[in-house]
């Protein structure tokens, strides 16, 4: 790995619909929009930022898997698949590096099923509720943790 501290954004299914699913939930901001946005800040962070969305639960286990030997942490937003996929936790835990999870809605003022998620328990911390700017907290926050390693 080179100096530049390189961070994977991970991005699960339906996220692909941002702008168009449930706007009063998730607002009006496209995934494209949100990528785009964390792009802009690598120069600024001195930071490499990648980002990748999958609907296909294998292919997130996948990348999570390769991503050991590339990035120094991930940012995940699993999606339905932090409810309930022991898989990808497993692929997370295998990572050995910092991991934020996040959310743009609130899950605990959601519905039960949502309150529990696999992900948080491999993550060093879960940001939700904030909508996109949760994805930039979540930069900040493991750059910090990256810092610590």
């Amino acid at each position: 790995m080179n100096n530049i501290k390189k961070i994977l954004v991970i991005n699960g299914p339906n996220l692909n619909l941002l702008g168009r699913r449930e706007p009063k939930i998730y607002g009006n901001i496209t995934l494209d929009e949100i990528e785009n946005n964390l792009r802009g800040l690598q120069n600024k962070l001195a930071v490499g930022i990648d980002c990748i969305q999958s609907n296909k639960e294998g292919e997130l286990i996948e990348i999570v898997q390769e991503a050991s030997e590339k990035y120094s942490g991930i940012i995940i937003n699993a999606g339905g698949y932090s409810h309930t996929s022991i898989a990808l936790m497993d692929a997370l835990k295998f990572f050995g590096r910092p991991i934020i999870e996040v959310h743009m809605s609130n899950i605990y003022a959601r519905e039960n099923f949502r309150h529990v998620s696999f992900i948080s328990q491999v993550a060093n911390g879960i940001i939700c509720g904030f909508g996109e700017k949760g994805y930039e907290m979540a930069i900040n926050c493991i750059i910090k943790l990256i810092d610590l390693d």
